[in-house]
């Protein structure tokens, strides 16, 4: 039937085989491409403006989740010394950017 059952198939060419593609970004890519070859077309622009939201969505729930993960290992180390995340407070300077670390009781 000439179909391929090719393990790497449906992935980027060089992508670690354990990581498929990201179909949001390849859509976007699509679209940006799209608008370069007709500038004017708005349907193009529609899309795209629509892929963008739906990829920075998509992003701040990988942070989120990611983040959350992250709090649950250090709750994990922490709590053998009696201590949380919660115990800590990280607040910015506004002037320099830079944070200080305030622990809590």
């Amino acid at each position: 039937d000439g179909s391929s059952n090719s393990p790497t198939e449906g992935r980027e060419e060089g992508a670690s085989p354990a990581r498929p593609k990201d179909f949001l970004q390849l859509a976007l890519d699509d679209c940006a491409r799209w608008l370069e070859l007709e500038p004017g077309c708005s349907d193009a622009a529609r899309k795209k403006a629509e892929l963008e939201a739906k990829v920075k969505q998509k992003q701040e729930k990988l942070q989120k989740e990611v983040m959350g993960k992250l709090k649950d290992l250090g709750n994990t180390i922490l709590g053998k010394f009696g201590l949380s995340l919660d115990n800590f407070q990280a607040e910015k300077d506004p002037a320099t950017g830079s944070y200080s670390i305030n622990f809590k009781k």
